[in-house]
């Protein structure tokens, strides 16, 4: 078949290579002139080195085109993916119109963080049908999660749409059948609903590592006997420092407000994000005590600066906010990041505070009073304790992931404090 892919997203990237990858003709269409640069490179604003190995295969091929806006879409097209962020819905009703003006009827995938409601609002506009399907691509892998997916939200209320939207995903559905069939607007709900509730849990558990503090309590003992009853399950149940990422976050603010505008008052969700933010700056709470509320001039390394390990973002990240509140009690601050030094450099292009970019992890750490632990890169799981100590000011380590044995990291002349333990 011949597709048309729309938006600079990661899942539009990934969408368009992995359709291509299968035998599709696919024409990307990002709608962004620096971003269609940066591929026509052969580069990607992703750190996702198996999509930019993927995405140069196909264009090699001749599989994957790029096009503009005003190119005209094939008749031969057969479907039309949207990949937008949560802002462009605007984008997307001007490009349905658009297509109508071709005349053209293709089906539409609409894939984009949009709120609850608008795959209805843009078949309204379309003559062709439009279908609902939330994306589940994971930032580090992307291409993995997309050709080998748990499951297929598919938000539609035509057979005929069905059935192609099923042949078009057959290559990564034949190990067993991933869709899930519903409503447009129940596909869009189930999306915001499911991050609701992988927030909620991450949140209670951070509850419960706050708690675990003050009764003497080691909170992985409590995460493993929780994560053992089959009626809660071991994913998302792991304290530490909050999370970040578009993502997650938006979609619970955009699950909150869909509520709030209806009249449902979910004091549930804006608990949740409010014990996320207070989450971000957990390790800065246990520095400022350490130090008795004096940390003026003090030198703190952070590992880690991406939301999360895998990608260079730093969207909501938690490392930002322990770097404003460092700066604000008069610290200094060096970072070591495997990946989002150069982000995090255009962020803080005009800094607040001391701040030093260490392409070294070791680095970072040398002449340190504190060393926290913010993003759990797999280089930083087993250090070279002995090198830690004898660069560190004071061998004083703060692992907001709980990644380290507390035991062995106080056998190693280290004070240590983690997320509820």
């Amino acid at each position: 078949m011949e597709l048309c892919v729309y938006g600079d997203t990661l899942n539009a990237l990934v969408t368009a290579a992995a359709m291509a990858s299968t035998g599709h003709k696919v024409n990307l269409c990002t709608l962004n002139s620096e971003l269609d640069a940066q591929l026509q490179s052969g580069g990607t604003p992703f750190r996702e080195v198996e999509l930019e190995q993927l995405l140069a295969e196909q264009v090699n091929v001749g599989r994957l085109k790029f096009k503009t806006q005003d190119t005209a879409v094939s008749p031969e097209v057969t479907a039309v993916f949207y990949a937008f962020d949560e802002n462009s819905y605007d984008v997307a009703v001007q490009l349905t119109q658009q297509l109508q003006q071709q005349k053209s009827p293709f089906l539409i995938v609409n894939q984009s963080a949009f709120p609850v409601g608008a795959t209805e609002a843009l078949q309204a506009l379309n003559e062709g049908a439009v279908v609902a399907m939330p994306e589940f691509v994971q930032e580090g892998a992307a291409v993995a999660s997309f050709i080998r997916p748990t499951r297929l939200l598919l938000g539609c209320d035509t057979k005929d749409a069905e059935l192609l939207v099923r042949e078009i995903f057959r290559p990564f559905n034949r190990q067993k059948d991933h869709f899930q069939v519903m409503l447009p607007r129940e596909a869009e709900f189930t999306k915001l609903a499911i991050t609701g509730m992988l927030a909620t849990r991450v949140s209670f558990m951070n509850d419960m590592a706050e708690l675990a503090d003050e009764l003497g309590v080691d909170i992985e003992a409590v995460r493993q006997g929780v994560g053992a009853d089959p009626r809660i399950g071991e994913a998302y149940l792991y304290p530490g420092s909050g999370f970040g990422g578009l993502g997650l976050s938006q979609n619970v603010t955009h699950l909150a407000g869909t509520l709030a505008s209806k009249g449902v008052k979910s004091t549930l969700l804006e608990q949740v994000l409010e014990i996320n933010e207070r989450q971000k700056e957990v390790m800065f709470r246990k520095l400022w005590h350490h130090y008795q509320t004096d940390l003026q001039d003090k030198t703190v390394a952070l590992w880690g600066a991406a939301f999360k390990p895998g990608t260079a973002r730093i969207d909501n990240a938690p490392a930002l906010a322990l770097i404003e509140a460092l700066w604000a009690q008069g610290a200094k601050i060096k970072v070591h990041d495997p990946q989002a030094l150069d982000t995090l450099k255009t962020y803080y292009s005009d800094p607040l505070g001391e701040i030093a970019y260490c392409e070294d992890m070791y680095q970072a750490a040398e002449g340190a009073h504190a060393l926290m632990l913010v993003t759990e890169w797999k280089p930083y799981w087993s250090p070279n304790f002995q090198q830690l100590k004898t660069q560190m000011a004071q061998p004083l380590i703060l692992d907001g992931r709980n990644i380290y044995e507390p035991s062995y990291v106080r056998e190693r002349g280290f004070m240590y404090y983690g997320v509820g333990r």
